[in-house]
């Protein structure tokens, strides 16, 4: 029999991370008692390896294999390696399933507290009503359930809050934010920006990033030591761990249940209502009974859904909240499998194994499908790059003796770009449960459908050749482009799975992220998106789930759940 958790509880948030985080934050600062649930360890300073050299590791982060053994998924997501794999799941004892022709690399599943803020890449973009009303501008799909204005204001307090670096570019369908001083540009990327702009028209920008230039809340600015998926002791860059998680706790309403597996929502059949949540204590094996009067996941997109597809009850036999029958359909990802790289005078820069590096280094903002611009013929929507410039030696030098030690400090300087695509929602890329695969204990598990459309062929080919075009326009030597397939290995973006929508009939959740059917149950991570526009989510996960815990309180208030 599982245990009952005896104290009482107004929110119950499942998942630290980006929205969980803020979900925590916002209501236990406003008084309520919150419950947080999280799947892994607390996370602390301690475990933070930013500063520590490889030759201090027992394999020195040279041996793959070591981590393949238990994480042959994560290991391929680069920032998990000897440093950081034990913050990441155990792929034998948490698996997933795919049908044999559609491969799909579920990575960056973290289990410490903070979730995926641990690792992410910390590009912070907004969305605009170019993303939010897309369906009416090209037919599409489905319009979102609100608009920019909407959202706006919690942009603006998110992104005060966080510390977002980056540089005012006037661009409508990217818009601006309140940004700290961005990070300055190389001779390489300023070099780059200026030309394709000149030649192109197109808008390179200094990447706006969740990294600090200038001290807040009493976290430190950048100090440039690089691999920040390994923590930040100085707290310069965002980790729900230690900002929004750290501020619930302080407020003395919040209750962090650590290594808590979520397995589904317990409903109160005769209401129609949640009443709590049963999650699998890591450590004991027990099953445990948690209770509030509100469950809010923030599991990440696939964890949610899971939860809610255990959920399933007699009155939603096809998983709970489900009247509309699309949950877990319409998977969005982004791709990422289209750029290229050229060669760029050095400028004097030299070559260091241990100088400081910049966090991040250039976004290149959609060119395709916009304001006051006649429609791309090949596809829908578009796509934007991520990219930057670097200094190595000249490892390939010939020669021997002086004259190759000469050789290879000759500078080799370089700009790397990347396409991030929106991938266009299709019923037929969704999740749903394997009935014959259980984790380690004995949750269920995902079987994942995924695929690229035509549009996304069309738009990976794009990515390839348009980096070269851009990379030709800024005067680069020995281009080279790529533009592959996505599967398996989509950007770690995904989306869409329990989206949001007026019309109950076709959606999950309403615009506040309120399930249609059961009025005290809220998914506020990236499972809600209507659609997955080729902005980075983060962000936007971020504002959204601050708006619908102020209306969540507001419904608390008139006792209207």
């Amino acid at each position: 029999m599982p245990e009952n958790q005896s104290l009482s509880f107004d929110v119950i948030v499942v998942g630290s991370g980006a929205s969980g985080g803020w979900a925590c934050k916002r209501l236990a600062e406003a008084g309520l008692k919150v419950a947080l649930l999280e799947a892994g360890r607390p996370q602390s300073d301690k475990n933070f390896t930013e500063h520590q050299p490889p030759f201090e590791l027992k394999y020195r982060n040279r041996a793959p294999e070591i981590i393949r053994k238990t994480r042959p998924i994560q290991v391929k997501f680069g920032v998990c390696n000897e440093y950081t794999y034990k913050w990441f799941v155990n792929d034998l004892e948490e698996p997933y399933t795919t049908p044999a022709d559609k491969p799909f690399n579920w990575m960056g599943r973290v289990r410490m507290t903070g979730g995926r803020t641990n690792v992410w890449g910390r590009v912070s973009l907004r969305f605009s009503d170019w993303d939010f009303k897309a369906a009416s501008l090209d037919g599409y799909g489905e319009n979102w359930p609100l608009s920019y204005k909407d959202i706006e204001p919690y942009y603006d307090l998110v992104e005060k809050y966080v510390g977002i670096t980056g540089s005012a570019e006037g661009l409508e369908h990217l818009p601006d934010g309140q940004f700290q001083p961005p990070v300055p540009l190389t001779c390489q990327e300023a070099l780059f920006r200026k030309r394709v702009k000149e030649k192109l028209g197109r808008t390179v920008m200094p990447a706006r990033s969740a990294n600090l230039t200038i001290p807040i809340n009493g976290r430190g600015p950048c100090h440039y030591c690089g691999p920040c998926e390994r923590g930040c002791i100085t707290h310069s860059y965002f980790n729900s761990a230690f900002t929004t998680v750290a501020d619930a706790l302080a407020a003395g309403n919040c209750s962090l249940i650590s290594n808590a597996m979520a397995y589904k929502v317990l409903m109160d059949p005769e209401r129609n209502r949640a009443r709590g949540v049963l999650y699998i204590d890591r450590n004991t094996r027990k099953a445990v009974e948690i209770y509030a009067r509100v469950v809010i996941l923030c599991a990440q997109s696939q964890e949610s859904v899971r939860i809610l597809l255990n959920s399933a009850t007699p009155q939603y036999s096809n998983g709970l909240a489900n009247s509309s029958g699309v949950l877990g359909h319409y998977l969005t990802a982004h791709v990422r499998s289209g750029g290229g790289s050229g060669e760029f005078p050095a400028f004097g820069a030299k070559p260091s194994l241990g100088g400081p590096k910049k966090p991040l280094g250039i976004y290149i903002a959609r060119f395709r499908n916009l304001p006051n611009s006649p429609p791309y013929k090949k596809f829908l929507r578009g796509f934007g790059y991520e990219g930057g410039s670097s200094v190595g030696f000249n490892w390939r030098a010939p020669g021997f003796g002086e004259a190759y030690k000469k050789a290879i400090l000759e500078p080799r300087t370089s700009i790397e770009i990347t396409g991030f695509g929106e991938v266009l929602p299709r019923w037929d890329n969704f999740v749903e449960l394997d009935p014959n695969v259980k984790d380690i204990f004995g949750i269920p598990v995902l079987k994942i459908h995924m695929s690229d459309g035509e549009n996304e062929r069309a738009m990976i080919q794009d990515m390839g050749d348009s980096a070269g075009e851009m990379l030709e326009a800024a005067g680069a030597k020995n281009i080279r482009t790529y533009a592959h397939p996505s599967a398996p290995r989509w950007a770690l973006h995904e989306a869409g799975i329990a989206r949001m929508g007026g019309d109950p009939k076709k959606s999950v959740l309403n615009q506040f992220q309120q399930t249609h059917d059961i009025k005290n149950l809220f998914v506020m991570d990236a499972s809600g998106f209507t659609s997955n526009p080729c902005q980075n989510p983060t962000l936007t996960i971020m504002a959204l789930c601050v708006r619908s815990c102020d209306y969540l309180m507001s419904e608390l208030k008139r006792n209207a759940m």
